[in-house]
């Protein structure tokens, strides 16, 4: 238990002994390793990045991990408790079940991610992240990756990709801004 680490170190001695030294955040919130995030101000009002990211068919056009493959079934426009699921591949293609489960019009909106059928219930829980404020020059949109209520199954796997994914996070927000800004 545990893996490499009975106590392991601090995420950021983590990240700088992997020669990762500049443009991680890493966020404390139960524990620092939990959170990874990306912000980039988008010159453009909150409104109409909002309506992307409660568009879950418009969440291909933004992916920065290339991993999501398209919305599962015709869901609505998100809202506090909307359901939805995606295609994924990874290498192997494989399903994820999406519960809203922060939402602030215009402000925040966040999904907490489980696999498919009987298994996926026990493994997952990251929650995917967006908050925007209002900012001179435009939006500043913050998303974040957080493994707080990850399964004990699959967060030591999850908390590796933490540089990886700030990757994924910053290549998101680009494409949300390409979107808007167009």
């Amino acid at each position: 238990m545990g893996g490499r680490y009975a106590n392991p170190p601090p995420a950021r001695w983590y990240l700088r002994s992997r020669g990762v030294t500049r443009g991680i955040t890493v966020a404390c919130m139960s524990d620092e390793k939990d959170v990874v995030a990306a912000e980039r101000v988008i010159p453009a009002p909150p409104e109409s990045i909002f309506e992307i990211l409660v568009d879950a068919a418009r969440h291909k056009d933004i992916d920065g991990s290339g991993s999501l493959q398209g919305v599962k079934g015709q869901p609505e426009r998100l809202r506090l408790g909307s359901s939805f699921g995606m295609s994924m591949k990874i290498g192997l293609p494989y399903t994820m079940s999406n519960t809203v489960v922060e939402f602030e019009e215009n402000r925040r909106i966040a999904w907490q991610t489980r696999g498919g059928g009987a298994i996926g219930r026990r493994v997952g829980g990251r929650i995917w992240r967006y908050e925007l404020e209002p900012v001179d020059g435009g939006t500043r949109v913050r998303e974040s990756r957080d493994i707080s209520q990850e399964s004990p199954l699959t967060k030591w796997m999850v908390q590796r990709s933490g540089p990886h994914t700030r990757k994924d996070l910053e290549a998101t927000l680009e494409r949300i801004e390409k979107l808007v800004v167009s």
